[in-house]
Parts: C-alpha cells; sequence; structure tokens
C-alpha cells in the first residue's frame, strides 16, 4: 500500500489531546489524578505528542544491531563447567559467562569454540600470574572475551580491596600493560540495583565509576581505543529499564567524548535480584521475562537470564535451560531480533531517556565536584544514599504499595517451602573488618518470606 491510512484523519494537537481528557475527567484535577511521579523524580505523563518536541531525539550511541543470549557458567569443577558450557552453546546460547572464585586449569577448556563464541570473565580474586596465563590463553585462542579486573567494584560490594589499594592498583596496571589488544575495562554495576539504588544513582554510580578508570587509564595516547564492558541489572519497571540502558549509553558517550575515548561502550545485561522472590517462584519467570524484554528493546548487547529457582536451588540444568529458552523464544519465536532499534522514536520512551540521562549527568557532576567515586564510598555517600532509597522502596512494599504477585499480593497460605530450600535465600552476614562499609544486595521480599518460613515450623 502506498497511501498512508492516517491522511484520512485530521492531525490531533497535544492541546486537543489535553482538551478532550480534561472533559472525561469530569472535574477531577488533572495534574493529581493522571501524573505520577516514579523514585526518580521524573513526572509521568498521560500522553506525549510530537509537539512538545522541543527538537529532534539524538541517535543512541552504539546501539547494537544485533543481541546475544547467554548462559551463565560457574567454575567450580572444570571439566564439569567445561561440558555445561559446550552443551548451553549446542541448545542455543550464543555466548557464556564464566564465573569464579578460584583459579582452575584454563587447559580443561581447550575444546571450547573460542573463536565462534564470545565470553564474559567475572573472576572473584584477583591474581596476577593467574590473570597473565589466562589472558595469553585466551589470546592464543583468538577467543573474544570481555573481562578486565574491576577492583572497585569489589570494593563497593565487599568493604575492602581484594588485597589492598597499591596491591590491586599496581596488578590492574600489569594486566593492561602486558597485551596489544585494546584496554579494556570492566565496571559492574549490578550491586547498586540489587541493592535498591534507584535509575538515576544506578546510571549516575556507573559513570563515576567509569570514571576512576578512565582518568587513570585515557591519559596514554595508546588507550584511547578503550573498550568499556557494563555489567547492567534490569529491574521490573519496564519502560523506565528500556530507558535505563539508552540512557547509559548517551551518558558515557559524553563522558568519553571528555577523553577523547571511544564513545561507545558494550553492555551485558541480566535480571534484577531484588524484585525476585522465594514464594510462588514461579512468577519469577514473569518477572525475568519482562526484564529480558526491557534490556533487549533498551539496547543490550548480550542478555544473561537467570533462572527461576537461583535464590533457594543450587544450579540444575532445568532451571538454567528454562532460563536459557526464555530468550530463545524472545529472539526466535517473538523477533526481538527483527528489528535492531525499536524503542527509537517513541516519545514516551525517548522522553524517560533523555530525563534519566540529565539527572543522572547532575548527580555525576555532583559526585566529581566532592571528591569522585572512591571518595565518596569512603566516606559513606553512596552507601547512605543508596539506603535511603531502598528504605523509601521497601516501605512502599510493606504498605503493599510496591506489589510482588504471590508474596505479599494475592499469596498462597498454602505454599511451603522449607524443605525446598537447597541454598540460604537470604543476606548472609560475614563479620569481619573493612575499609569501608559495604553495599548489600538485598531482596525487597526477605523479611516477609522469613516470618513465612518461621511460621511453617510452628
Amino acid at each position: 500500500m502506498s497511501n498512508s491510512l492516517f491522511k484520512d484523519f485530521d492531525a490531533v494537537s497535544a492541546k486537543q489531546w489535553k482538551q478532550k481528557i480534561q472533559v472525561d475527567l469530569k472535574g477531577a484535577d488533572y495534574n493529581d489524578t493522571l501524573i505520577w511521579q516514579s523514585p526518580e523524580g521524573i513526572h509521568v505523563k498521560p500522553f506525549y505528542h510530537q509537539d512538545e518536541l522541543k527538537s529532534p531525539f539524538p541517535p543512541i550511541p552504539g546501539h547494537p544491531e544485533s543481541w546475544r543470549i547467554a548462559q551463565s557458567i560457574f567454575i567450580d569443577d572444570e571439566t564439569i563447567a567445561n561440558k555445561l558450557a559446550l552443551d548451553a552453546i549446542d541448545r542455543g546460547a550464543e555466548a557464556i559467562w564464566f564465573t569464579s572464585e578460584k583459579e582452575f586449569d584454563m587447559k580443561v577448556f581447550s575444546n571450547f569454540p573460542f573463536e565462534t563464541t564470545p565470553i564474559y570473565i567475572d573472576l572473584q580474586f584477583l591474581s596476577e600470574a593467574f590473570n597473565q596465563q589466562l589472558k595469553h590463553f585466551l589470546e592464543t585462542k583468538k577467543a573474544t572475551f570481555f573481562w578486565a579486573p574491576d577492583p572497585i567494584a569489589h570494593l563497593a560490594s565487599d568493604g575492602n580491596w581484594f588485597h589492598s589499594l597499591q596491591e590491586d592498583h599496581a596488578q590492574l596496571n600489569a594486566f593492561h600493560s602486558s597485551t596489544t589488544r585494546p584496554l579494556q575495562i570492566s565496571i559492574d554495576t549490578t550491586t547498586y540495583q540489587n541493592s535498591g539504588a534507584n535509575m538515576v544513582q544506578q546510571l549516575a554510580y556507573a559513570l563515576a565509576h567509569a570514571n576512576e578508570y578512565l582518568n587513570h587509564f585515557a591519559s596514554e595516547e595508546k588507550n584511547k581505543t578503550i573498550q568499556t564492558t557494563f555489567k547492567v541489572a534490569i529491574g521490573g519497571n519496564y519502560f523506565f529499564e528500556i530507558a535505563k540502558i539508552r540512557a547509559l549509553r548517551r551518558i558515557y558517550a559524553i563522558l568519553a567524548a571528555e577523553y577523547n575515548c571511544v564513545e561507545t561502550c558494550h553492555i551485558l545485561a541480566t535480571p534484577s535480584k531484588r524484585n525476585k522472590t522465594l514464594y510462588d517462584y514461579n512468577v519469577n519467570m514473569l518477572r525475568t521475562t519482562t526484564e529480558c524484554m526491557s534490556a533487549v528493546l533498551g539496547g543490550a548487547d548480550t542478555v544473561c537470564n537467570i533462572p527461576y529457582d537461583a535464590l533457594y536451588h543450587k544450579s540444575n540444568e532445568f532451571g538454567e535451560r528454562i532460563s536459557r529458552n526464555q530468550l530463545l523464544i524472545l529472539k526466535k519465536e517473538s523477533y526481538f531480533d527483527t528489528v535492531s532499534n525499536p524503542s527509537d522514536g517513541s516519545y514516551y520512551i525517548e522522553s524517560i531517556t533523555e530525563e534519566l540521562a540529565e539527572k543522572a549527568l547532575e548527580l555525576f557532576k555532583d559526585i566529581e565536584k566532592n571528591g569522585g567515586f572512591l571518595s565518596q564510598l569512603k566516606e559513606g555517600t553512596i552507601q547512605r544514599k543508596i539506603k535511603d532509597s531502598a528504605e523509601k522502596e521497601q516501605e512502599l512494599f510493606d504498605a503493599g504499595e510496591v506489589k510482588l504477585l504471590g508474596t505479599n499480593y494475592h499469596p498462597n497460605p498454602q505454599d511451603s517451602m522449607n524443605n525446598d530450600l537447597e541454598l540460604y535465600p537470604f543476606v548472609k552476614t560475614k563479620p569481619r573488618k573493612t575499609l569501608l562499609e559495604p553495599i548489600i544486595e538485598k531482596r525487597l521480599s526477605e523479611k516477609l518470606e522469613q516470618e513465612r518460613l518461621k511460621a511453617e515450623t510452628l
């Protein structure tokens, strides 16, 4: 069809829409009734219109043409981990996210298809000798990998450096000086979301976190090709989470331009833990599905889902398969890979993107003005602000205004979980001396679930 059907209708201005809404409200106040405020201070309107645009929306820097399905593999036994990774690839995974808490024999992975399957690496320890060996192994295999030590993320979540400020700094320098590849920076921002930071805080802290590394490495001319990878947790606010990823790309481009670095970044997205529940756990599949959708539509390069039972079950074939199949259905059956930028031009999403970016940049500038991210971590400012945000959200959950189906909204009183727990699903306390207060990840429903578990035993 060459003729647009819309030509048969007269254009309706924003003013006309609002007048019609006012009539339908029958005297109720427009602002009080239909405009609501998000935790980030963004006022969401009932409709968005081209008339309200001051200028065309700019393109999102580095928005990918396609996205990959990743599978998370924890390396405990190398042989088992390699087998699981190969099986995941056979069943549709297009990238692997390896996590390890200790050194491992990398030669066991010699038959892994490194040249065709990108990998993400998260080492929860810092060893210069092992890092050099692993990096040499991966380069020999011509692997596409996204990995660099992130001691700042460890400091934020643990309260201590891996070793010490000086030692971590030296090992970070050694890691980057021993390669001819473009310098890689890894920024793990998942802790901020999982601990209750609002989206403006998440974005500002991600940028300030990255700035600490850029300020250190980008001064050398050879490092102008820095490749920055953000690990991002996606929550349940569907449209806002789409905008969050887009805003991250936009504000990172602004920061990178100040250092004359590559203005695009790489984003690995995974669902948040904060809104996942122990009771009525199958609802977690619905939550992770919409969160993965937000990640895809927002423009993540790679999406790694989490199993619906990850809170209380050890890693198992069924849970991992379901989590991977959720992504396969989105990609292969729902055609979420057909259009690379479906959010472009949506007045609502574009407006939220713009507001999140502006507010995040404002907070970022305040952080830098007051000494920078590390300084504010040491002073406890970052932790205090996240706590304030988390407490507000917790109060809304406790009051029933933030609803989690099957937990504080339409709970099933017959649901019993006491005999199904293979893992401890709550915040674990580990008394120790720390340099600073760690940022603690905590789910919204923990207190309520502990009360229900206790009642089960009575």
